[in-house]
């Protein structure tokens, strides 16, 4: 055991010994620029600030009351600018949680908001207390505990791979392993999830996207709906931005959460699969007006959130409130609360939830150079991180390829969505943007000629889907012209309109099989060409077996077999799945897909889109068939890189004439989505026919074609 002479930081000046006591505890100023609660041989270091506030109080209580064992009112020698801190000697983090009060004016007409009754959570709490078990509605007040942090990560290297190379999965912690057909033993939660990292590295992904894993209330706003109750399942409302939610753990971890998903994130490393998280900086789950005030309301509402000139809460959040994120208090602690996830987790990235939000001024405005953006992007710790961008929000802004900061920002490609789900049911209109959108959208982020500190910029900003958690599956995207969003109780007026989906031909489930045969054609054409564009793709879990939410879009509420992943459709639908596979594994071993490389030797064209005849490449504006070639010199493999896909949209057959090739190199097949009558729709090299110079394209199909040496 270190003695109380130990110092607390190598630029602490003086021995941690106590200068005074409170409320019986020894006690002296602690350390003015380390934000939270830390623990520290001798006790812990309790550290808040608050600007407009005008004395604060340190709550201690015993595990699960409600009432506090120890009030200590921080003096004002403990007090630098607006900073408190103040080392509490003789505390064991394992027999105690803790919270704050804050005094100071109540004007809500001011946004001043202050209630020195109120009980208030620690903004940089690492763990929260209140919500360890799933469903369970607590009515304690939030309460934070102090985390004994011993994880070793010992010598583990960050991933260097770029955006370009990333093969994105969506999922939901919960919703991925709670059905019974999971199979896990610990459904529902982190563990859960990696029992399952055997069939995420046979299914070849290499990044997995977490929906949010912050601590939230589920039971926040839950109702019944038909005997089935509701609760807030995706989690996009955040309690506190440094803990995980304690919900998803499958054990207690009292005083030591974070170790199970610790655990997830090293196993998932371990066999090559990058972690991103989906982060809310938004809005909080502390809402409107009529909103409870548990903590950003209590210690600095007019700093923390964005307000009317009436202190009112601006709403581009569509959740109530909005984080007023360019408030450089705001700022710091964002960038902190990023940097502690990169370094104590080891976070590979993070996709920004209205990530437009970010980019507002204290007045709601748009700003040309958003200070928060800027920073994130120029932050030494998160330099190697992955910043991923919703380029849009509630209260209007639409960004896709025009976010700030794009050279480090990927985006969610919202366009290559709208235009690659219509183009694929047949609006020929949308023929020229699915042409772009395939060729990595190089109108919206450029980066086909202009090299950026040695990689192509354009490919590195596109994140290329058809399918997200907001939204339809894929399964439901061929299977459903209208959501049906009926289990959510609001009489199907929630959830977009605008889905670009088509039933081929019966709404929703059926036995015809030749409407089945339509809808899995049209998955697997939709898989093809988004493993087949630049970019980076991204698609939700469950889509590579058929999962289903029968018709609801909007299944945010839905902690039940709506949002659960059927794993019994993965033997049902294993043709789909290995179909997926073979994609997957396609795109990873043709570079020339994923970014441009140096000149083929053949002499063909590095990048471009061709109509029927491979020798026209001017692209009729309507039309319904149509190609993109690839080519390039893979250095790795010494030999050219060469590789034609082509999508006819059209319901007849349709010949297509490919490039021509130079002497000694040939196209043969390799993905038909139509199939060949017998169950085949992929052909690894070196079983595909050779195509001589011409195809037949059957109805709605996609077809991919390698060149190579005969």
């Amino acid at each position: 055991m270190k003695s109380y002479s130990q110092k607390f930081t190598p630029d602490y000046p003086m021995s941690i010994t106590p200068m005074g006591e409170i409320a019986g505890f020894p006690v002296r100023p602690g350390a003015f620029d380390v934000n939270g609660a830390t623990a520290l041989p001798c006790g812990v270091c309790f550290t808040i600030h608050t600007h407009y506030g005008t004395g604060v109080e340190l709550l201690l209580f015993h595990k699960n009351e409600d009432e506090p064992y120890a009030v200590l009112p921080f003096p004002e020698e403990y007090k630098i600018g607006d900073v408190y801190s103040m080392i509490v000697f003789g505390l064991d983090i394992e027999k105690f949680e803790y919270a704050y009060r804050v005094d100071g004016p109540f004007e809500p007409e001011k946004g001043l908001l202050f209630d020195r009754h109120n009980i208030l959570l620690d903004i940089y709490a690492k763990a929260v207390t209140g919500q360890g078990v799933w469903g369970e509605k607590s009515e304690k007040n939030y309460h934070a505990r102090v985390v004994k942090d011993i994880f070793d990560w010992g010598d583990m290297r960050q991933s260097s791979r770029e955006m370009s190379d990333l093969v994105i999965y969506e999922m939901h912690v919960r919703g991925f392993t709670r059905h019974e057909s999971s199979g896990v033993q610990h459904k529902g939660t982190f563990a859960g999830l990696k029992e399952k990292i055997p069939y995420l590295k046979y299914l070849g992904i290499n990044a997995v996207e977490l929906m949010p894993i912050f601590e939230f209330d589920e039971t926040i706003n839950a109702r019944k709906v038909d005997g089935r109750r509701l609760l807030d399942y995706w989690g996009y409302n955040s309690v506190g931005f440094f803990a995980p939610n304690t919900s998803y753990a499958s054990t207690s971890e009292y005083n030591h959460e974070g170790t199970e998903l610790k655990e997830l994130i090293r196993e998932l490393h371990n066999n090559g699969i990058e972690v991103i998280l989906d982060v809310v900086f938004n809005h909080t789950s502390e809402g409107n007006e009529m909103g409870p005030s548990f903590s950003f309301k209590g210690f600095d509402n007019k700093i923390y959130y964005m307000l009317t000139p009436d202190g009112n809460y601006y709403n581009f959040s569509g959740c109530g409130n909005t984080i007023n994120c360019n408030h450089p208090i705001v700022r710091q602690l964002i960038l902190e609360c990023l940097r502690y996830w990169t370094v104590s987790y080891r976070v590979d990235g993070f996709r920004f939830d209205l990530a437009s939000i970010l980019g507002r001024n204290e007045d709601g405005s748009p700003m040309n150079n958003p200070p928060l953006l800027e920073a994130l992007a120029n932050d030494p710790v998160l330099s190697n991180v992955k910043l991923i961008a919703e380029a849009w929000d509630a209260g209007g802004m639409y960004q896709v390829g025009s976010f700030p900061a794009s050279r480090r920002w990927a985006e969610w490609n919202g366009r290559y969505r709208d235009s690659m789900r219509g183009f694929l049911k047949g609006e020929c209109w949308e023929a020229w943007t699915a042409a772009w959108s395939i060729c990595g959208s190089g109108d919206l982020y450029g980066g086909f000629d202009q090299e950026h500190n040695g990689t192509y910029a354009g490919y590195n900003s596109c994140v290329n889907f058809f399918t997200c958690h907001d939204g339809f599956t894929l399964y439901d995207l061929y299977s459903y012209n209208e959501k049906h969003n009926e289990a959510n109780g609001w009489g199907n007026t929630d959830g977009s309109d605008d889905n670009r989906s088509w039933n081929c031909g019966e709404e929703g489930e059926t036995g015809n099989p030749d409407v089945l045969a339509l809808r899995y054609r049209m998955i697997r054409n939709a898989c093809a060409l988004l493993m087949c564009s630049r970019g980076t793709p991204m698609f939700l879990a469950g889509d590579e077996f058929g999962n289903t939410q029968y018709g609801n879009n909007n299944a945010y509420c839905q902690d039940n077999e709506i949002s659960w992943l059927d794993w019994g459709l993965l033997e049902k639908n294993r043709d789909l799945f290995e179909f997926f596979r073979f994609m997957i594994n396609y795109r990873l071993c043709h570079p020339v897909i994923r970014k441009k490389l140096p000149d083929a030797v053949c002499g063909m064209e590095a990048l471009h889109a061709h109509d029927v005849d491979a020798r026209i490449t001017e692209l009729p504006k309507d039309t319904r068939t149509l190609a993109v070639s690839f080519a390039g010199y893979d250095k790795e493999m010494g030999r050219d890189d060469l590789v034609y896909v082509a999508v006819n949209t059209y319901w007849e057959d349709v010949t297509i004439t490919l490039p021509k090739l130079a002497r000694g190199l040939n196209w043969y097949l390799s993905v038909n989505t139509y199939g060949d009558g017998r169950g085949q729709y992929c052909y690894p090299e070196g079983e595909g026919a050779r195509i001589d110079n011409e195809f037949i394209m059957r109805p709605r199909s996609v077809a991919v074609f390698t060149g190579r040496q005969a």
